[in-house]
C-alpha cells in the first residue's frame, strides 16, 4: 500500500531547493515519487496519508556509532536508579559491570532504539562485537564505512544526536544518509522545527518521526 508523507517543509538532500508543503510517497521499502503534497495527492488518490509537523529530511547518519554501541553501556530502565539514564562510557564503571557479549547485544539494542529517536538511520561501522553486529542488523539501521564513517571527534562531541555531534557551525546536512528520490530507499526523519536553521540550533532532540525501510518506527507520541 502506498503511503504519502507529507510535511510542511520537504528537503530532498544537501542543496536541495526545499518544497514548501512538500510529500515523499513510498511504496513498501521504496520511495515512489516526491514533490508538492497537493501533487502527490492528486497523482495517488487511494494512497494512506500521513501528515507531520515541521520539516521532513533524509535519515541522519551517527558516524560515532562504534563509540556508542562498543565502548558505552545502555542501561535497563530497571537499571536507571543505579546507573542512571545516559550512556556509560567511563572505562572504570564499564569494568565494574562485568558486561559478558551477550550484555552488550541488550545495550546495542537499547542503544539503536535510541538512535532511531534521533532521526538516525544508517550508522558507521564496522563492529567488531558479534552481539554488536545482531543488535544493528534487527534495528535494520544501515551500515556505512569509509571515509564519512571514520570522522575524528572530541568526546564530548560523541553524541547518540547526530546533529549535536558535528563539528560547530557545520550544516546538519552532513549528516544526511542521502537524497530522497524515486527509487531510494525509505529513510528519512521528521523534526519539529520549520527551518534548517532550527534544526542547526536545536538538533536531532526535535525528531518526531523515524521511517526506515519504509517502516515508521518511531513516533513521538
Amino acid at each position: 500500500m502506498l503511503t504519502i508523507h507529507g510535511a510542511e517543509l520537504l528537503l530532498t538532500g544537501p542543496g536541495a531547493e526545499p518544497v514548501v508543503d512538500g510529500a515523499v510517497v513510498v511504496d513498501g521499502a521504496r520511495i515512489a515519487s516526491v514533490g508538492p503534497y497537493e501533487e502527490m495527492a492528486a497523482e495517488h488518490p487511494g494512497a494512506r496519508v500521513r501528515r507531520w509537523p515541521g520539516l521532513l529530511t533524509p535519515g541522519l547518519l551517527n558516524a560515532h556509532a562504534p563509540a556508542l554501541l562498543e565502548a558505552a553501556y545502555h542501561p535497563d530502565p530497571r537499571e536507571e536508579e543505579q546507573l542512571g539514564s545516559e550512556p556509560l562510557a567511563d572505562p572504570a564503571a564499564l569494568a565494574g559491570l562485568e558486561l559478558a557479549d551477550a550484555r552488550w547485544g541488550e545495550s546495542a539494542r537499547r542503544g539503536t532504539q535510541r538512535m532511531l529517536r534521533h532521526g538516525t538511520t544508517a550508522v558507521a561501522g564496522p563492529f567488531e562485537r558479534p552481539s554488536v553486529r545482531t543488535a544493528v542488523a534487527r534495528a535494520g539501521l544501515v551500515v556505512i564505512a569509509g571515509p564519512r564513517a571514520t570522522v575524528p571527534a572530541p568526546a564530548e562531541r560523541v553524541s547518540l544526536d547526530p546533529i549535536a555531534a558535528l563539528p560547530a557551525g557545520t550544516s546538519p546536512e552532513t549528516a544526511f544518509t542521502g537524497p530522497l528520490a524515486p527509487g531510494a530507499r525509505a529513510d528519512f526523519a521528521v523534526f519539529a522545527v520549520p527551518l534548517m536553521a532550527d534544526l542547526a540550533k536545536q538538533g536531532a532532540v526535535s525528531c518526531v518521526a523515524t521511517v526506515l525501510d519504509g517502516r515508521l518506527v518511531f513516533r513521538r507520541r
